[in-house]
């Protein structure tokens, strides 16, 4: 019988599976001798620190039940897993032990959550919830949420109609639609408790994102700075679904809910009266973009979290002089109110649609002598920054990928260097960007090991040609601006997984890909890391060493998000979803013409190859575990 217990940080409640009596399967003992169960921390946090390594905190990031609850797996969104019955010594073993396909055929984001033995999971558009029970033989559908979004919203998607999973908090799960809409779903029946539609997709706001859970707020953002739509987030009330606060990314003080006596930035640059306003010619910050579509984490000892805000619109720099707050940067915000703390911009006047919407690891460092409390975040404009977390300084900010448009970071003022001989002139095309404009990292989410200190970072290795257009607003089409043309940083190789070592600030190692790696990463307690490649390959690798120990071809591009938990019969598995489309496969996913150089805003003429290796997919989830024993 299972026996179960629950973790309450501020009212966010995981639960937590505590395995009795399991006899069968795998058994407990892995072949390094280490029991199946939760990390234990035979170190103290006080001692990792004192060892020279990063820590995630243990309010933020809790031992692990076995369950994977959310996307980012924690409130500090390091995706580690504690369990350790597949390490080095057998994960050549892994076959399959599930398979479920959802026959839907675009870029399958969503992560697969597991929590009380079933797993749940979204389909890009239409957009269905899916209940797979583990109880039953071979995993069977315990029930579906078909959300029906408006197919019109299918033109507003900048990168395909993709979904980047749900969240399960306090017996509900929670996700969001194409056409702007959050769903709160009994977790058990597949009853809808609610729905909440909070934009508005004809002008081009949809939503991407997961939404997260902290306390009584259910918290959610939109896309479509690609569409001119003005960035916001929203902080809705779990109870029903009605709207508590929302916070834009542009405009008056009094929408982005900075307050005085509230928001305390570190830098100068943002402590003036309406940025928001003021950094944008005329009324061009209602079409300003910033949204927020990307990771939120959460600090439970200051009660904050922390989102990132896209570009600003439209590509096109030269028709939105400024600095155009609040966009490109990361706000730190009280979860209840939604008001503003503080803000850090990453690339002031965006100049290459290096959008800000990055995970933010949240890590305790050894830094100079003392512990600092930071955020981890790899950015998209190249750089690896480490940020206090309780002022918004920059500690540091260090480049991990080919460079030609910037010169790093003033650490005394905090701003980008850009390089003012690749500013974009009229007319002129600027030539060998890097990185591109997916950047030196898209939303793909990094991992951060609390055994190693070490972060597993899925990257590109891209640039590209970029020409700026005249780019003319009509609400619910694309407001862009420019023609990239976007190509490898080294010949064969569009990609890289890293791991970085947060504390030195450096590269461990890489593993060089063929293609850009638009997976999302999870580590393990054991030492290995998981992450999925565009031509379809699931792959295991050593997390000391970068060592390929094992890989399965899945037949379709892998651009979801791997996650680790234990299953009713007490193994680990261990749970993709297959399907390449989105931003970086959607050439393969839509079938369009590599011929035409700006077909997917610039991906046409690099990836005409991506076809020949890659098959369309059909939403496959696919669940690994090692043999059953006799």
């Amino acid at each position: 019988m299972l026996k179960r217990a629950a973790l309450s940080v501020r009212g966010f409640v995981v639960p937590a599976l505590l395995a009795a009596g399991f006899v069968g399967g795998c058994g407990h003992q892995t072949s390094s001798g280490r029991a199946d169960a939760p990390l234990p921390r035979s170190e103290t946090e006080a001692g990792q620190l004192a060892a020279g390594r990063a820590v995630a905190p243990a309010a933020a990031s809790p031992d692990d039940d076995g369950q994977w609850a959310i996307p980012a797996k924690d409130f500090a969104n390091t995706r580690f897993s504690g369990l350790t019955q597949i390490d080095k010594g057998n994960v050549a073993n892994l076959q399959v032990a599930l398979t479920f396909s959802s026959g839907t055929t675009s870029g399958q984001e969503s992560a697969a959550i597991m929590v009380h033995n079933t797993i749940y999971f979204t389909t890009p558009y239409p957009n269905t919830l899916y209940a797979i029970d583990l109880t039953k033989p071979g995993g069977a559908v315990k029930w579906k949420v078909e959300s029906m979004p408006a197919s019109a919203a299918q033109g507003e998607a900048c990168c395909e109609g993709v979904n980047r999973g749900p969240i399960y908090a306090d017996g509900t799960v929670y996700f969001n639609s194409l056409d702007a809409r959050t769903f709160a779903v009994d977790a058990e029946t597949g009853k809808v408790k609610w729905v909440t539609t909070v934009g508005d997709y004809r002008r081009g706001e949809t939503m991407t994102m997961s939404p997260m859970v902290v306390g009584n707020k259910v918290l959610v953002g939109n896309s479509g700075a690609e569409f001119g739509a003005r960035g916001w987030i929203v902080g809705l009330n779990a109870s029903d679904g009605s709207i508590a606060w929302r916070a834009y990314s542009t405009g008056p003080d009094k929408d982005v809910l900075i307050e005085p006596g509230t928001f305390k930035p570190f830098y100068p640059q943002y402590k003036g009266k309406d940025l928001g306003l003021r950094t944008y010619p005329g009324d061009k910050w209602k079409i300003g973009g910033g949204t927020v579509w990307g990771w939120i984490s959460y600090d439970p000892e200051q009660h904050l979290i922390f989102h990132g805000t896209s570009n600003p619109s439209p590509w096109n720099h030269l028709q939105r002089p400024g600095a155009n707050l609040w966009t490109d940067g990361v706000f730190a915000r009280d979860p209840d109110t939604g008001k503003a703390h503080w803000f850090y911009q990453y690339s002031p006047h965006d100049l290459w649609d290096h959008s800000g919407v990055n995970e933010n690891i949240i890590l305790d460092l050894p830094w100079q002598g003392r512990t600092r409390k930071v955020i981890i975040r790899p950015e998209r404009n190249g750089y690896v920054y480490v940020l206090d977390r309780t002022t918004g300084e920059v500690l540091a900010a260090d480049q991990y990928v080919p460079n030609t448009v910037s010169d790093g970071i003033d650490l005394k003022t905090g701003i980008l260097r850009q390089r003012r001989d690749m500013i974009p002139q009229p007319g002129k095309v600027v030539r060998n960007v890097c990185p591109n404009a997916p950047g030196a990292k898209d939303w793909t989410p990094s991992a951060f090991s609390k055994v190693t200190g070490l972060l597993y970072v899925p990257h590109n290795l891209l640039c590209m040609d970029w020409l700026p257009k005249k780019a003319n607003y009509i609400a619910g089409t694309p407001y862009i601006g420019v023609e990239p043309h976007f190509f490898p940083a080294e010949p064969g190789h569009a990609g890289e997984f890293m791991a970085w070592d947060p504390v030195k600030r450096r590269k461990v190692w890489t593993i060089k890909e063929r293609w850009p790696v638009w997976s999302g990463a999870a580590v393990t307690a054991s030492g290995l890391v998981f992450y999925g490649t565009l031509d379809g390959w699931f792959k295991a690798v050593d997390a000391d060493t970068g060592k390929l120990l094992w890989q399965f071809q899945t037949g379709s591009g892998i651009i979801g998000q791997p996650t680790v938990f234990r299953g009713p019969d007490g193994r680990e598995y261990v749970a993709i979803i297959s399907g390449i489309g989105g931003w970086a496969g959607v050439v393969v996913s839509k079938n369009l013409d590599p011929r035409d150089p700006l077909a997917a805003k610039g991906w046409g003429n690099m990836t005409a190859d991506l076809k020949k290796v890659s098959n369309k997919g059909a939403g496959t989830l696919f669940v690994f575990a090692l043999p059953k024993r006799s």
